[in-house]
């Protein structure tokens, strides 16, 4: 199993930000220390082509997100402040989700320890989203004649609206979000589904929505799924608003994680959202992701 991750999705953000960003790391030390993954299973990507950025992004907020020459305004909907170090791991957490992309094809799963950033719009990063690198990576492989027809299984708490906004014309990309009904984004797009959750939703009910829905996905036939693994449906979370147990959040992982492998359905796993209370929580589910798709994958979750 290969696992992108580089030191350099750490970035400049100032000291007490809600966005957890040195649970990169933290993920990876944990994942290593117990030997769930190896050094040798993880891959340090590069920075992804600036070509590849634009092929969803618009040329104009490339060039000045770059400069540094976003507006106030801009800065604000992203949520976090402008630095170099910013820039670099927006180019890099891409790269990894391409290169798990390509792996997931070539071994039937792949992971990147970042992505899922799924607020970011052609032309702007929203909620800590600077690039979506999910549409990204899903254009790359077309571009590059890997695969047609896509599927995106966003399961952080809040629904993927730059995702949804940027294949909404696309037949071949399935967008499918389950998240909280009241919570951000205020205005949602349109998924190609959308199952919205009423606050306070519990392990039961959760499943049992995502074993209604999501063979919905798998029924468009795709040759490739990204799955956003998000962490903040915890109970804990201070931006959930949901109720799920640390083990609700594993039978997930592993539901979805199944159903792929069961229908020989490449999978790409992605981090996205998690901001627990205690910051050691929201490392622990992103760890739980990890160990899923490798027990999974070698056949000890049936």
């Amino acid at each position: 199993m290969r696992v992108f991750y580089s030191p350099r999705y750490y970035a400049e953000i100032g000291e007490g930000h809600i966005f957890p960003i040195r649970k990169f790391e933290f993920v990876r030390d944990r994942l290593l220390k117990e030997g769930t993954l190896a050094p040798a299973d993880l891959i340090e990507p590069q920075p992804a082509a600036t070509v590849d950025v634009l092929l969803v992004h618009t040329e104009d907020y490339v060039t000045r997100l770059r400069a540094g020459a976003l507006t106030e305004r801009e800065i604000r909907r992203l949520g976090l402040p402008w630095s170099k170090s910013l820039v670099r791991r927006s180019f890099l957490a891409v790269s990894g989700t391409i290169g798990a992309a390509r792996a997931a094809l070539d071994e039937g799963i792949g992971a990147n320890l970042a992505g899922g950033t799924h607020h970011a719009f052609p032309d702007r990063g929203e909620g800590f989203c600077v690039f979506n690198d999910v549409a990204i990576a899903i254009r790359v492989l077309r571009r590059d004649g890997l695969v047609r027809r896509a599927g995106v299984v966003d399961c952080d708490v809040h629904q993927g609206n730059g995702t949804a906004v940027i294949f909404a014309e696309d037949e071949d990309t399935f967008t499918f979000s389950m998240h909280g009904a009241k919570n951000y984004p205020l205005f949602k797009a349109r998924s190609t589904l959308d199952v919205e959750l009423p606050d306070k939703t519990g392990d039961k009910d959760y499943l049992r929505a995502l074993e209604q829905h999501l063979p919905q996905v798998f029924a468009s036939k795709p040759q490739i799924v990204f799955y956003l693994a998000g962490a903040d449906p915890f109970e804990r979370d201070k931006l959930g608003r949901l109720a799920l147990s640390m083990e609700g959040l594993r039978a997930r992982d592993v539901f979805v994680l199944r159903e792929a492998k069961r229908r020989g359905v490449p999978v790409v796993t992605v981090m996205s959202g998690g901001y627990a209370a205690n910051i050691e929580d929201t490392v622990e589910i992103h760890c739980n992701t990890i160990r899923a798709a490798r027990n999974v994958f070698d056949g000890l979750e049936c």
